[in-house]
């Protein structure tokens, strides 16, 4: 039994056996859906838990270069980046180390699509979408309240400049369940849904409480499949909070 009163405090210590319980039910929905569960790190990046984690999940999403690194160097498996601007020397450099490259609107893709061609590596590029609908209430916190910069919305969706992309990606939740996410998905449909037949993935970013007690577990799986069934498309989720949710202790 390890005993509290001998860490040296102040410090978080993370107890084992409530993350993996939590990876358990992320575990789970990943067996029933067939879809990729990744960490996101710039909510959880303790990467002396990342050989516990990496057994269970399927890689790491990261929100700019060192996240990314980090991800490659301490997490065995698929490496994802998503930041709603890069340089051109990070460009350089992320093209060397992840797998998925997110960008925020088809001009930055075309920006950048010689870097990545030129890479000599296999990435799956895709490109953020705003479905101008979301439940978060506060708008800092809003990726898609107005005049918001975070992902492009149909009106900016030039499809002339997508040519090699393979997936779009949604980020429009933070800390709810199942049922907003459900909500939102008809907003996703109607504004892109033409688009994701011709699609290998769909992200449906963080903010998914999936191990919170009260979350339903089972709407999240018929979303998921749902997508799946429909479009034919891998589905993505990239929890964070989720994953260490309530698996540790301030001492």
């Amino acid at each position: 039994m390890f005993d509290i009163s001998k860490v040296k405090t102040p410090c978080y210590v993370v107890d084992e056996a409530k993350l993996l319980k939590n990876l358990t039910i992320l575990d789970n929905v990943m067996e029933k859906t067939g879809c990729k569960i990744l960490l996101a790190q710039k909510a959880f990046s303790m990467y002396s838990t990342y050989p516990m984690i990496s057994q269970h999940l399927k890689g790491t999403t990261a929100s700019g270069l060192y996240e990314a690194k980090l991800g490659r160097e301490e997490f065995d498996g698929e490496v994802h980046v998503y930041s709603p601007a890069y340089t051109e020397k990070d460009m350089n450099e992320l093209v060397q180390i992840c797998d998925h490259i997110v960008f925020n609107s088809p001009k930055q893709w075309q920006k950048f699509k010689g870097i990545v061609e030129k890479s000599g590596r296999k990435i799956s590029c895709g490109i953020r979408c705003n479905p101008e609908y979301s439940e978060i209430k506060t708008d800092i916190y809003n990726p898609c309240f107005k005049n918001s910069r975070l992902g492009t919305t149909l009106d900016n969706f030039d499809d002339s400049l997508i040519d090699g992309i393979d997936g779009l990606h949604f980020h429009t939740m933070c800390e709810q369940g199942s049922d907003v996410l459900k909500r939102t998905i008809p907003h996703i449909e109607e504004k892109f849904g033409k688009y994701l037949y011709n699609m290998k993935w769909i992200n449906l970013g963080g903010g998914h409480h999936i191990t919170r007690d009260d979350y339903d577990l089972d709407t999240l799986i018929e979303c998921v499949n749902y997508l799946h069934d429909k479009y034919g498309v891998q589905v993505y989720l990239e929890p964070g909070e989720a994953v260490a949710l309530n698996a540790g202790y301030l001492v």
